[in-house]
């Protein structure tokens, strides 16, 4: 022994979750679509999604979610803003510093993290960095995406999945075997499938190439069937590798909350983890795929719904582009601000 403390545990103590009201249904994207209800559904799970109006965009998302996370853990001042996104603002500067001063937060530290769906829980992993290192004791981490303004509307491959929305949590100093604490962080990558998942205009490559960019190349774009393999294979994964440091088994887990990437790719996780259908949490079939939202919309959801409460464990992973992978592990706190969180524009209604 060497007689020092350990590091101070990043501890959920706030969670907000905000959807904007424009509802989208399969149907309203069968008018423009060669598809049908029928379809959408097998395919992805999904029935209906929200997406903003005209003249919204990510910072409004963010900030609407981030102060419903602060409500929800008492108020008061973070250190930190971290805001996971695949659409910023702008491409310079970052969207977190634009957010942190909306929400009257000017002067602390701000940053996004890129990391596509795996956005939330790369952007969680940093707040736990910050806090065990002392550079914060409070943090607040959210997950935002307009998506809608990337997808090329005439796809139906991607149109019919993706949807827009915010989640947020407050992570605070304290101990590891407290409810709450955030347990082991297993992050993992593979920039050789990079393009698997992608908007190929836009950035340096594209504008260095002397090329002009096709229409096209200014959307999302995502090999679906490859995609589908490399999602359930790293996931599972990732989460048996947060299971084992965290030293539970599947069993264990009272709930398990993955991305929402669609319904096929959460049951195969599901399947392969061994965790029975009735311990998973899901909401892509009211919101779609949001993309870093998704996980702390699918806890806001969750909680508000009665299906998780104090003293659950839960298991979090997450696949995006990059390729991106991550998971951990937590005991849900009994925190009141956490009982039922705020959530306008509500998914579960």
């Amino acid at each position: 022994m060497n007689g020092r403390a350990s590091p101070p545990a990043a501890v959920l103590t706030g969670l907000g979750g905000w959807l904007p009201p424009r509802v989208v249904t399969n149907d309203d994207l069968v008018r423009r679509l060669d598809t049908s209800d029928e379809w959408i559904r097998s395919r992805t799970g999904i029935s209906r999604r929200h997406v903003i109006d005209p003249g919204m965009s990510t910072a409004a998302l963010a900030v609407e979610a981030g102060a419903l996370a602060l409500k929800s853990s008492g108020g008061g001042d973070v250190d930190s803003v971290i805001v996971a996104t695949t659409t910023p603002e702008r491409l310079c500067p970052a969207t977190a510093p634009l957010v942190a001063a909306r929400l009257g937060l000017t002067g602390v530290a701000a940053h996004d993290v890129s990391a596509v769906c795996t956005g939330f829980l790369y952007a969680l992993a940093s707040a736990v960095g910050q806090i065990a290192a002392g550079l914060a004791r409070r943090v607040l981490v959210i997950g935002a995406e307009a998506y809608s303004t990337i997808i090329n509307p005439l796809d139906r491959q991607t149109a019919v999945i993706f949807a827009d929305g915010a989640g947020a949590v407050v992570v605070e100093a304290g101990s590891p075997d407290e409810p709450g604490a955030i347990g082991p962080m297993v992050l993992g990558s593979d920039g050789e499938l990079s393009d698997l998942i992608t908007i190929p205009a836009g950035g340096s490559q594209q504008r260095s190439s002397g090329q002009p960019a096709r229409p096209e190349d200014h959307y999302f774009q995502m090999r679906g069937r490859d995609v589908y393999r490399h999602a359930v294979e790293r996931t599972t994964a990732a989460a048996q590798a947060a299971l084992e440091r965290a030293g539970w088994q599947a069993g264990d887990v009272d709930r398990f909350l993955p991305h929402q990437a669609n319904a096929r790719i959460c049951s195969a996780i599901g399947d392969e983890l061994g965790i029975p259908a009735e311990r998973r949490a899901g909401n892509i079939d009211r919101v779609g795929n949001t993309a870093a939202a998704s996980i702390p919309l699918l806890m806001a959801d969750t909680v508000a719904s009665g299906l998780l409460g104090p003293g659950d464990r839960v298991l979090l992973a997450a696949f995006g582009g990059g390729l991106t992978w991550a998971a951990t592990t937590l005991t849900w706190p009994a925190s009141a601000g956490l009982r039922q969180p705020t959530h306008p524009g509500s998914s579960t209604a």
